[in-house]
Protein backbone atom coordinates (compact mmCIF):
# COMPACT_ATOMS: atom_id res chain seq x y z
CA UNK A 1 0.00 0.00 0.00
CA UNK A 2 2.76 2.51 0.84
CA UNK A 3 3.81 2.34 -2.96
CA UNK A 4 0.55 3.03 -4.12
CA UNK A 5 -0.07 5.73 -1.96
CA UNK A 6 3.33 7.46 -2.90
CA UNK A 7 2.05 6.89 -6.94
CA UNK A 8 -1.05 8.62 -6.27
CA UNK A 9 1.18 11.40 -4.41
CA UNK A 10 3.18 11.80 -7.19
CA UNK A 11 0.23 12.00 -9.47
CA UNK A 12 -1.75 14.90 -7.35
CA UNK A 13 1.29 17.18 -7.42
CA UNK A 14 1.86 16.32 -11.16
CA UNK A 15 -1.59 17.51 -12.08
CA UNK A 16 -1.18 20.14 -9.64
CA UNK A 17 1.68 22.00 -10.89
CA UNK A 18 1.18 21.03 -14.49
CA UNK A 19 -2.57 23.31 -13.78
CA UNK A 20 -0.59 26.10 -12.30
CA UNK A 21 2.06 26.21 -15.02
CA UNK A 22 -1.00 26.15 -17.59
CA UNK A 23 -2.89 29.16 -15.88
CA UNK A 24 0.21 31.29 -15.84
CA UNK A 25 0.44 30.70 -19.47
CA UNK A 26 -2.82 31.47 -20.17
CA UNK A 27 -3.21 34.47 -18.32
CA UNK A 28 0.39 36.18 -20.09
CA UNK A 29 -0.74 34.68 -23.33
CA UNK A 30 -4.00 36.44 -22.88
CA UNK A 31 -2.40 40.14 -21.95
CA UNK A 32 -0.43 39.60 -24.92
CA UNK A 33 -3.14 39.33 -26.83
CA UNK A 34 -4.60 42.30 -25.34
CA UNK A 35 -1.65 43.96 -25.68
CA UNK A 36 -1.58 43.40 -29.21
CA UNK A 37 -5.41 44.29 -29.85
CA UNK A 38 -4.76 47.51 -28.23
CA UNK A 39 -1.74 48.46 -30.74
CA UNK A 40 -3.56 47.15 -33.82
CA UNK A 41 -6.70 49.24 -33.13
CA UNK A 42 -7.13 51.76 -35.75
CA UNK A 43 -6.73 54.86 -35.60
CA UNK A 44 -9.51 57.73 -35.22
CA UNK A 45 -10.79 59.00 -38.94
CA UNK A 46 -9.16 62.09 -39.72
CA UNK A 47 -11.33 65.02 -38.99
CA UNK A 48 -13.68 66.12 -42.16
CA UNK A 49 -11.51 68.74 -44.37
CA UNK A 50 -12.57 72.69 -44.10
CA UNK A 51 -15.81 73.28 -46.03
CA UNK A 52 -14.84 75.29 -49.33
CA UNK A 53 -15.29 78.99 -49.51
CA UNK A 54 -19.04 78.89 -50.84
CA UNK A 55 -19.48 80.18 -54.88
CA UNK A 56 -23.40 80.37 -53.99
CA UNK A 57 -24.81 83.10 -56.68
CA UNK A 58 -25.97 86.55 -55.81
CA UNK A 59 -28.31 86.55 -53.20
CA UNK A 60 -31.79 87.80 -53.20
CA UNK A 61 -31.15 90.97 -51.70
CA UNK A 62 -27.60 91.87 -53.93
CA UNK A 63 -29.87 90.98 -57.09
CA UNK A 64 -32.57 93.61 -55.82
CA UNK A 65 -29.32 97.06 -54.90
CA UNK A 66 -28.47 95.61 -58.28
CA UNK A 67 -32.04 95.79 -60.22
CA UNK A 68 -32.49 99.32 -58.55
CA UNK A 69 -29.00 100.43 -59.14
CA UNK A 70 -29.66 99.67 -62.83
CA UNK A 71 -33.03 101.84 -62.69
CA UNK A 72 -31.22 104.86 -61.26
CA UNK A 73 -28.82 104.76 -63.88
CA UNK A 74 -31.91 104.42 -66.18
CA UNK A 75 -33.70 107.53 -64.63
CA UNK A 76 -30.45 109.80 -64.98
CA UNK A 77 -29.41 108.69 -68.10
CA UNK A 78 -33.43 109.96 -69.13
CA UNK A 79 -32.42 113.22 -67.15
CA UNK A 80 -34.73 112.45 -64.60
CA UNK A 81 -32.59 112.46 -62.02
CA UNK A 82 -29.58 115.25 -61.51
CA UNK A 83 -26.29 113.90 -60.83
CA UNK A 84 -26.23 115.08 -57.31
CA UNK A 85 -29.50 113.37 -56.96
CA UNK A 86 -28.45 109.99 -58.56
CA UNK A 87 -25.76 109.84 -55.88
CA UNK A 88 -27.81 110.24 -53.26
CA UNK A 89 -29.96 107.41 -54.53
CA UNK A 90 -26.74 105.50 -54.73
CA UNK A 91 -25.25 106.10 -51.54
CA UNK A 92 -28.46 105.43 -49.73
CA UNK A 93 -29.09 102.18 -51.66
CA UNK A 94 -25.96 100.98 -50.95
CA UNK A 95 -26.05 102.25 -47.00
CA UNK A 96 -28.93 99.64 -46.05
Amino acid sequence: MPGLLRGVARTAVVAGTATAVSNRVSRRQQGRWAAQQEYEAPAPPPPPPPAAPSTAPLTTDMTSKIEQLKQLGDLKAQGVLTESEFEEQKRRLLQS
